[in-house]
Formats: structure tokens, sequence, C-alpha cells
């Protein structure tokens, strides 16, 4: 089959590779119909050594199931299904607790982390398949296909801001980053009742489509700048809950400036750093408080999908581009430049 490999900075090439086969009894093989290009992909394509590849790209998709293995229950062949970007078994302490990205089961792992596996590719092998694999109540070429497939993770990764930055009907909400998941944590957050929605982004075409998402005001200013202007908006206060969804320090230094005190910095964006301002001067002098982490999107699935379902919201307006595997280096390219908000990948 084909597949996506990642060689080094820039460098992303579809190659064949072999088929993917059932190894354990609980894995399932589904043949992948839609898949796409994250904003953390765009990490390594960035930075990564030769030396560190090739590495198996592609960690959200919807596909049909093809096989299971012989301990599989809750899906069958011919099951449409979508997948979170973790692996996880669903029963285990942390999964019960809805913190599924932690799962303690010796198989539950990250797709980035399945050597042999990835969602840019034709077909996939899923461990853990009960616990991991939703199934979806649409056929493959539904309409909603677009807007189910970010409950792999972009719609799940800005919710999971939300709720762990515990917004509400009674919260002012900044949202850092115009990318796919601040623009769905903007929908998060109205969803979740926010009374004001500030986006912080640079890029008409996205912030507009944030105020579609939701938020009543844009700050396209940075730095300083931008601080001084959510300040303004917020009667010299700041903001209640900051979704942090960038992940380097130029935005997390922009939420530490942004946040009311008393109030919460949600992290989603993946940090590209260990050692950030966590102590009297920064958050400690006014009890601001940090959250977030590695959304456990399986956790979520079930809530969001009726909003989905019922068309009450379509997250899937994220995707502004679909291309079949031969576009997904280009699709790279484009989202790496900015041409691109995300890339549908249909293989």
């Amino acid at each position: 089959m084909r597949a996506t490999l990642l060689y080094g900075a820039g460098d992303v090439r579809v190659e064949n590779v072999p088929d993917p086969v059932i190894k354990l009894p609980t894995d399932a093989l589904v043949r992948i119909t839609a898949s796409c290009v994250c904003g953390s992909d765009l990490w390594p394509y960035a930075s990564m050594k030769p030396e560190e590849g090739p590495a198996r790209m592609g960690h959200e998709f919807i596909g049909i199931v093809e096989d299971t293995g012989s301990e599989v229950t809750t899906v069958k062949r011919g099951d449409l299904v979508v997948a979170p970007f973790a692996i996880s078994d669903n029963t285990c302490e942390f999964c019960r607790e809805g913190l599924h990205t932690s799962c303690a089961h010796p198989q539950a792992n990250f797709w980035d982390g399945e050597a042999e596996e990835g969602g840019q590719a034709e077909a996939v092998r899923v461990p853990l398949a009960d616990g991991t694999l939703v199934k979806l109540p649409v056929a493959a070429d539904s309409v909603l296909i677009p807007s189910l497939l970010t409950l792999s993770d972009v719609f799940g990764t800005g919710y999971h801001a939300a709720v762990a930055g515990g917004v509400n009907e009674r919260t002012r909400v900044t949202v850092i980053g115009d990318g796919a998941v601040g623009l769905l944590g903007v929908l998060s957050a109205k969803r979740l009742g926010a009374e004001q929605i500030i986006l912080m982004g640079r890029h008409k075409a996205r912030t507009d489509l944030g105020r579609e998402f939701g938020a009543t005001d844009v700050v396209s200013a940075r730095g300083e700048e931008g601080i001084e202007a959510v300040r303004e908006l917020t009667g010299g206060h700041g903001t209640h809950v900051v979704l942090e969804c960038v992940g380097n320090m130029p935005a997390y230094e922009q939420a530490t400036g942004i946040v009311r005190p008393g109030g919460v910095i949600s992290r989603v964006g993946v940090p590209q750093y260990e050692e950030a301002p966590i102590g009297f001067g920064s958050l400690f002098r006014h009890n601001i408080r940090l959250a977030g982490g590695p959304a456990p999107v399986r956790a979520y699935i079930e809530e969001l999908m009726p909003d989905i379902l019922g068309g009450t919201i379509e997250p899937g307006k994220v995707f502004d581009v679909t291309t079949n595997l031969d576009g997904v280096p280009a699709g790279y390219q484009d989202m790496a430049d900015r041409k691109s908000l995300k890339v549908l990948v249909k293989p």
C-alpha cells in the first residue's frame, strides 16, 4: 500500500510500504477513507533531522474496518469508524476517569509512536481496537465526514482546552492562535457559553471563520501590543481563561500577560520548550493556574458527535483544501507557508 513518510525537515514522500496485518487478537485493520495533516505535524516537518527518519505520518483518520482480531467485539467488518490520536483500551483506571492519553495498558500509545503505522496512508493496523475505535452512524461518502474527522484530534483538542480551562457562561476567554485547534477552541468556548471570546490571529480568512465560530473580538497584534489590546477589551483586567493553542514561548508569554488574576492558562499547543515562567511574578502572585495537556479526545467523541450529526455545528469548515495522497507533500508545505489552514486527505 501507499503511505506518507517524513525523511527529514521539508522532505515528505509518499511511498509503497508493506500492507498492515493483524498481529494481536485485539487489533483491527482499517482501510482509510479520510485523513488529514495536523498542525502538530509541522513541528517535525520544520526540524526533524534526517538521521531520525523516515517516520510514518498521520494520527487522524476515518476508515472502514476490513478485518478484526478474534477478541474484538465493538466493531466489525464493514463498520465506518473514527480513531482518536491516542490508542487506549477505554477500560483502565485513567480511561474511566476520562484521561485516555494516560491509558495504563502496555499497548497504549500515540499514533506518532507506532513506527509501522500512520493515518496518512491507505490502511492502518489499529491496536486495542475495542477501546480506540468509535463507530460512526453515517456512510463513508457523507457530507459530514470532514466534521466527524475533527473528532479524531482538532475539535476534541480545542474542546479539551476549553474544558480544562473551566470555560462557562460567566467567563471571558482569549484564544491564542488561528490554526485549526485555535478556531475550534473558539467554537468550543462558544458551545460552553463564554460571554466574550477574543481570538488572537493575523490571517483574515481564518479570523473571519473564527468570528463565524463565535469570536466576539479579533486582535491581530502580538507581544506587548497584543496584550495591551486584549486588556483594553476587558476593562484592563484580562480574561478568565486563555486557550494557548500554539505551543511556542512567545505564545506562552502572551498568555501570561493576558490572563486575569485568578484565571487559567490552558495549553494544548504542543510545547516546544521545557522551561517557562511560573514563579511569583508570572503566575504565583495572582493565583494564576496552568492547565491543559494532550487532549483525551476519546472521552469527548460521544459528547460532541450529536451536535455534528444534528447540524448545529460544523467544525469541518477548518478544512480548506482536499487532496489525495499524491498531494500530501505539497499540503505540508502549503500549511507551513500558511497558504492552507488544514488539508483533508482522501486516499
